[in-house]
């Protein structure tokens, strides 16, 4: 089976890296163009471009499918693949492209499809406090994940899971998906399943206008929007009138009073006190710093007991 593969984060990488494991030839990769990043802005690849290359995989980095139709549909038809797999590639494929593959075009998708359709649906799980997410893998129409559903696979999420953690567990288990999926399709074993419209809901990029916690909400809450955020863009607040992120908290009490809204009741801990409930928080970056254990940072700064964070 010749596969022409589209996608280009760290959940990405695991999926192609399966196809590579599974003795798949994968003819082609498209992922999107190198970015500048860092202080000095240097250009940097993307994830799934360092592993293509490793396996010596030509590379198109194309900054539109639809701008650039005519030069890289003469590519995908010289290549002429049975199917083109997409993980998060972050671009829209045209109708021409959909329908060029033999056996069309197969995304990996970190949801349990109509739920979560979208950028983030992976955060968004997390932040929505759900107990369970899941793989999809599903053949790609022209709306924003409305394909048919070929595949689904369900996981529970921790009550302390990050969303960075998640990722890490769904790209291994969307790499594992899809090689169980395209033997299947390729046999006509698989009967797609359409979606249920009535049960979509959509997940919008995160944005870091969402970053800042209120610790007049419930301590479940505001610990679940920590993880939800980690690793990017990262909830805050504010320490001694200084921004700081949190990375990672746990929960202690959903119920309960144990003091004044953002209050620290144990400085030893970091243990905050939310309207209802309290957390600890386990890992942070102070502004300036670097992220750390909370262990670690209160051996050079520590906090008073009954200081308020958020003021």
């Amino acid at each position: 089976m010749k596969i022409v593969f589209m996608g280009t984060p760290d959940f990405a990488v695991a999926t192609l890296e399966k196809l590579y494991d599974e003795g798949y030839e994968v003819a082609a990769v498209f992922t999107q163009p190198d970015k500048p990043k860092g202080r000095g802005y240097k250009l940097t690849p993307p994830p799934v471009k360092v592993l293509a290359q490793t396996h010596d995989t030509p590379v198109y980095q194309p900054q539109s499918l639809k701008k650039d139709a005519d030069e890289y549909l003469a590519v995908l038809r010289d290549i002429a693949p049975d199917v083109i797999v997409v993980a998060a590639y972050g671009k829209i494929l045209p109708k021409e492209v959909l329908e060029l593959p033999r056996l069309g075009c197969v995304n990996v998708h970190g949801s349990l499809l109509p739920k979560y359709r979208g950028a983030a649906p992976i955060q968004q799980s997390v932040l929505d406090d759900e107990a369970v997410t899941g793989i999809t893998t599903m053949l790609m129409g022209e709306g924003l994940d409305t394909g048919d559903i070929l595949l689904q696979r369900s996981t529970e999420i921790g009550i302390d899971e990050t969303a960075a953690e998640l990722f890490d567990r769904l790209s291994v288990m969307g790499a594992e998906l899809l090689v169980e999926t395209l033997p299947l399709l390729d046999k006509g074993e698989i009967t797609p399943i359409e979606q249920d419209e009535s049960k979509a809901t959509y997940a919008h990029m995160l944005s870091k206008d969402m970053c800042v916690l209120d610790f007049d909400n419930s301590a479940r809450a505001v610990h679940k929007k920590i993880c939800g955020l980690s690793d990017w863009p990262c909830a805050v607040t504010f320490l001694d009138g200084k921004r700081i992120k949190i990375y990672h908290s746990s929960l202690l009490d959903e119920k309960g009073s144990f003091g004044t809204p953002g209050e620290i009741i144990d400085e030893k801990e970091l243990t905050v006190a939310c309207k209802e409930g309290r957390f600890k928080i386990t890992e942070l970056q102070a502004e300036g710093g670097k992220r750390m254990k909370t262990a670690d940072y209160l051996r050079g700064k520590p906090v008073a007991k009954g200081t308020v964070l958020g003021r």
